[in-house]
């Protein structure tokens, strides 16, 4: 049977294992919560699609890197095709939301910081020793606040596969760089991380995110720490002739492309305007959508677009720029936000959804810290973020307006705040689906050469014996 067969196979097979016993037990959807009336199982497709990231890479690379976009395909149809045919016109709007809302903007964001940062090419004959590599984690973690962790990652992440090209242990490194430049770094501004940026609109100061200053400086001073003492120790035991300098001619520091800095403004400049224009709304399709986002996102295009027509092509080659790395951003994604529906419907419903137990136990800052990191290490780690503020603000200001009520916990009850935000961005690090840009320097390394770690050797060998712990003292000194 060939992969596509097998592919429309296994969904018409799931779709009568899973869906129509969905149909039959739920009935009329029409007028109800999904939230409310979603089961447990109904997340069996998101985690279809994780396994699948987690384990065809392993046991069938040649068939994965072929077919991704099929296996995406075949989850986000497994989950759709029964949930319309059982909530219809509910259901249709729930897709078209988290598309219209979500996945498009989302992409749109990505692929203009990809095809900007990759026309900025810092050339120059760099040698990967311990002290070059934390340089560049410690510049790209304090730039991912100002220019984003997406930003930041595809801004750095080549110059430094190229500076340890030479290096035989190298794997560490770049998992360090996502700790750092495509997560951590992000948390102290609102342009640093989707679920800050959230915040800022839902009313929290856009200077605020500066009071976890104390834990960023904590996580990452620990963190590059521990990797320049690990990076020095491989370095030792790398062969003398892999710790010489390259003796061939050796190249100035300099950067081309430089001009792409404007377009990188422009980005920022429209996701800052979105969020502080209120233009309106338009329907589409039955989503409403504010026009302020529709022009940043259409400010997006314009600069992505304005860097392919003025970069040259020479530099995109010379940077190893090629559009693989958001292309299959792309595709599993479009299959994990159609998976991801119901797990966020039954999170956003609260007490009064399957989860309902879960968000009664979280009672104290530590609570919030860990449950909105972990959910924020495998789902979106925005909607995420602001269930549990709401969760705070409904436990300690009940029926008090949002903005008034978000004020009165930064004034009252901060520390609940700190847990969320520092969750949900921290955590984000926990796995390759974590953030997009941590999938993104995984794509970007792999196709340059690097054996990454698959998703599961990702959590077993680095976050869970290295970043784990560190959350752990932070809980212990701070919440």
């Amino acid at each position: 049977m060939s992969p596509r067969r097998r592919v429309v196979f296994l969904a018409v097979l799931g779709l009568l294992i899973v869906g129509l016993p969905a149909t039959a037990a739920a009935g009329e959807g029409a007028g109800v919560d999904l939230g409310t009336v979603l089961p447990l199982w109904s997340v069996i497709p998101f985690v279809g699609i994780l396994l699948s990231i987690a384990i065809f890479p392993l046991v069938a690379e040649e068939f994965w890197h072929h077919h991704f976009p099929k296996v995406s395909a075949f989850w986000a149809l497994l989950f759709a095709v029964p949930f319309v045919v059982t909530y219809h016109a509910e259901a249709m709007h729930e897709i078209l939301h988290i598309y219209i809302i979500d996945y498009i903007p989302f992409i749109i964001l990505l692929w203009a910081l990809f095809t900007v940062a990759g026309g900025i090419l810092i050339r120059g004959s760099f040698n990967g020793t311990p002290a070059l590599n934390t340089i560049f984690l410690i510049v790209g973690t304090l730039i991912a606040s100002w220019v984003g962790t997406t930003g930041a990652a595809m801004l750095l992440v080549r110059p430094v596969i190229r500076a340890n090209a030479r290096r035989r242990h190298k794997v560490h490194t770049l998992v360090f760089f996502i700790f750092l430049v495509a997560n951590i770094g992000g948390s102290l501004t609102p342009l640093g991380d989707p679920p800050l940026f959230l915040g800022f609109l839902h009313g929290v100061p856009f200077f605020w995110t500066f009071e976890i200053l104390p834990e960023t400086l904590t996580v990452a001073g620990i963190l590059l720490v521990l990797y320049f003492l690990l990076d020095s120790w491989f370095w030792r035991k790398e062969t003398q002739a892999a710790q010489q300098p390259d003796s061939g001619p050796q190249e100035k520091l300099r950067i081309e492309g430089l001009h792409n800095v404007i377009f990188l403004g422009g980005i920022l400049g429209g996701v800052l305007l979105s969020g502080m224009w209120h233009a309106g709304e338009v329907n589409i399709l039955g989503v409403h959508q504010h026009i302020q986002n529709l022009v940043r996102d259409g400010l997006l295009i314009l600069m992505g677009l304005l860097s392919l027509v003025t970069t040259s092509r020479k530099i995109r080659e010379d940077n190893a720029f090629t559009w693989f790395p958001i292309q299959e951003v792309a595709y599993l994604f479009a299959g994990i936000f159609m998976t991801i529906v119901p797990a966020l419907a039954i999170l956003k419903a609260g007490e009064d959804g399957a989860m309902a137990g879960l968000i009664a136990a979280v009672k104290e800052p530590a609570h919030y810290f860990w449950v909105t990191g972990t959910l924020s290490s495998f789902l979106d780690n925005a909607p995420t973020y602001l269930t549990f503020l709401n969760t705070a603000l409904g436990r300690f200001f009940p029926g008090m307006p949002e903005r008034e009520a978000v004020h009165a916990l930064i004034e009252h009850q901060e520390i609940f705040l700190k847990a969320i935000s520092t969750g949900a961005v921290y955590m984000g690090a926990n796995t390759y689906i974590g953030n997009a840009p941590n999938f993104m320097v995984k794509s970007i390394a792999e196709e340059n050469g690097v054996e990454m770690p698959s998703f599961f050797g990702y959590i077993l060998k680095y976050s869970l014996p290295i970043l784990i712990p560190v959350f752990i003292l932070v809980t212990v000194i701070f919440f």
